[in-house]
């Protein structure tokens, strides 16, 4: 076949985006649809960035369309310089790489950049009504699928302003084209966030629902709501503002929230002129770069790393949620979706900027900072550990930290007969033990769910339990047949569970453990069940901790009788991570206030058969031990 100039096709106008639609919004997907809506709400809150909008509404319509208004300067209709035979508008709507964005004094910092967005909105929509009203009138046009349907008219008299953008999108590129009433509000609820003062409104024309959007407290509001429900390991949240000049023509404005909870996964959201980075990129690299440097640094300066420690991004990134929003001049993206910021130069001028503000803050509260770091180093400590291999470790001195297991954060303490181990269930209360523990002499193992019952479980299947395996390094005397006493590490092993049915089940599995395969630690006295409380009653300022239903019902009455007409408020304790440190350290392990029940055995046979009866692989056993204790139940039943 020849090859001549007539296989040269060439595109007019928008008909480029509809033949190649993936290389504007990404695909023709449910991601690329939404797009189209992001593309026209950035458009409007550009106009709230540049100062000239405090207002937003967006219409989800009967039949598919979406509506954005803004009351910003609207756009221009007169002509073009140009094409002085069109106006603006339609210049802006028809051309691909046309708009205010290149103008410097049009847009200091914008989203859109290369002045396709709205273009692009247009050829990939069988409907698309643009409404201006500026210049004293309401001004009009239409188009269909990147072509103008009717010319710009005039219409009424208006002493309004602003901007609506009325699309819908075209059923010939997207297969679906039912919007994601989740999405639309994220979008509008950051955009909310982003911009401090803008009000934004939310209207979904099938079902009638409205939603309003306003955050005065910016980026701080968008974090406290965001993790409304987790626990934080300091109480402080790290936000600020800052703005600068990087040079004569780059502007920098940066604000941040951000906070460490105890889970071990946390997330970055960033955003670069109001849009979201989902790939990150430079201002990205820039905030974790000073992170890293301003968390050693405060460490280094309070001797808070043990010998041999190193922290890494890793330790300081897991448990954080953060937001960072980001405003430059002219912003260079990877791809038109702009996912991932690529301007060299924001990396190093970010980080300068964000590590000042780091460490003033670190610095302005040194206990809580201290809180954060040690929590930080602490996990340092069990990412190094779990790629070391031992099975025994020995604690020398009080500055000498070797391999240990698993997540076991250890004490200091050289002093076997003092140091304690708290062995808890899951994350979530093992970082509130270690926020509450005494860190000289108390250690703390979480471990993940409920262990493995070694009463039915084969030898196989024992030697593989991580669980069981990290609880016997730990301790340091190895189990059954070569347990060695005077190995141990602590004088205490206590097992720290919830006060509910769970708890009392991963309590008898560890117990089934111990006796099973570690039998001189009960008979020598060093293993101990901690007794959480159930219930708080607070009166007033003071506040009083029961064990059980039954100290709760006598708490209640002693209170009632010194105060008879004071209110009582009650509150249930679901788990250990409920607790703060401070309630945790008070009720369960500060030895001047816990309560802790050492295990002994008083007949041995007995109980070989009780646990062969209850945790063994004869379900009738267990059975007719129910119905035996059935009577009592009613009293003891946690329900």
């Amino acid at each position: 076949m020849t090859y001549n100039a007539s296989h040269i096709e060439v595109l007019e106008g928008l008909e480029g985006v509809r033949r190649r639609p993936g290389m504007y919004v990404g695909g023709t997907d449910l991601k690329a649809l939404h797009h189209l809506v992001a593309e026209i709400l950035d458009n409007a809150t550009d106009e709230v960035v540049a100062g000239h909008a405090n207002r937003i509404e967006v219409i989800l319509g009967l039949e598919g369309s979406v509506s954005v208004w803004d009351n910003g300067r609207g756009i221009p209709v007169d002509s073009h310089p140009r094409y002085p035979e069109k106006s603006a508008l339609e210049i802006i709507l028809t051309k691909l790489h046309a708009g205010g964005k290149f103008h410097n004094q049009a847009y200091t910092t914008s989203g859109g950049l290369n002045g396709v967005g709205i273009s692009v909105v247009n050829a990939l929509s069988s409907k698309t009504e643009i409404v201006v009203e500026r210049d004293g009138f309401c001004w009009r046009q239409s188009f269909s699928k990147g072509i103008p349907t009717t010319a710009l008219i005039r219409e009424e008299p208006t002493k309004k302003r602003g901007t609506r953008v009325t699309f819908l999108p075209d059923r010939e590129i997207f297969p679906d084209v039912t919007f994601d009433m989740e999405r639309i509000l994220d979008m509008c609820r950051a955009k909310a966030y982003l911009n401090r003062g803008v009000r934004i409104h939310l209207t979904v024309a099938a079902t009638g629902e409205n939603h309003q959007f306003h955050y005065p407290g910016g980026v701080k509001d968008y974090l406290d709501q965001w993790l409304a429900d987790k626990q934080f390991v300091i109480d402080k949240r790290f936000s600020g503002f800052v703005e600068q000049q990087a040079d004569a023509t780059n502007p920098l404005r940066l604000e941040w929230a951000m906070a460490w909870t105890h889970e071990e996964k946390g997330k970055l959201l960033s955003y670069c002129n109001t849009i979201p980075t989902l790939e990150g990129g430079t201002h990205e690299t820039g905030v974790r770069a000073a992170l890293l440097k301003g968390i050693r640094d405060y460490a280094e300066a309070r001797n808070l790393l043990p010998k041999g420690i190193t922290i890494i991004a890793e330790d300081v990134l897991d448990g954080l949620w953060a937001i960072v929003s980001l405003f430059i001049h002219e912003p260079e993206f990877a791809g038109q979706t702009k996912e991932r910021l690529a301007s060299v130069w924001v990396a190093r001028q970010v980080e300068g900027a964000f590590k000042d503000h780091l460490d003033h803050w670190l610095h302005g509260d040194v206990e809580q900072a201290t809180r954060l770091v040690s929590a930080i180093v602490d996990k340092a400590q069990e990412r190094q550990n779990r790629r070391k291999d031992s099975n025994l470790v020995k604690r020398k001195t009080a500055t000498t930290r070797l391999t240990l297991p698993g997540k076991l954060t250890d004490c200091s303490s050289p002093d076997t007969s003092q140091a304690e181990l708290f062995i808890v269930e899951g994350d979530s209360a093992g970082g509130s033990a270690k926020q509450a523990r005494n860190r000289h002499n108390q250690a703390i193992l979480p471990l993940r769910g409920k262990i493995l019952n070694v009463e039915q479980a084969n030898l196989e299947k024992f030697e593989k339990n991580t669980e069981i395996q990290s609880l016997v390094t730990a301790i340091g005397t190895g189990c059954g047949n070569h347990f060695n006493l005077s190995a141990l590490r602590y004088g205490r092993i206590v097992i720290m569970t919830d006060a509910d049915v769970d708890g009392a089940h991963i309590a008898s599995l560890l117990l089934t453990f111990f006796f099973r395969f570690m039998a001189p630690l009960i008979q020598n006295g060093h293993l101990y069940l901690a007794q959480p409380p159930l219930y708080r009653l607070t009166c007033g300022a003071e506040s009083w901790y029961a064990l059980d239903d039954a100290e709760k019902e006598s708490m209640v009455t002693k209170i009632q009788k010194k105060k008879p007409k004071a209110k009582i408020d009650l509150s249930r304790f679901k788990g250990l991570g409920e607790m703060d440190p401070k309630q945790l350290r008070e009720t369960t392990m500060d030895p001047a206030s816990r309560r802790l029940l050492r295990v002994l055995v008083d007949d041995s046979d007995l109980t070989h058969d009780t646990f062969n009866r209850l945790m063994g692989k004869k379900p009738l056993e267990r059975f007719l031990f129910i119905q035996e204790k059935a009577p009592f139940a009613e009293a003891c039943l946690d329900i």
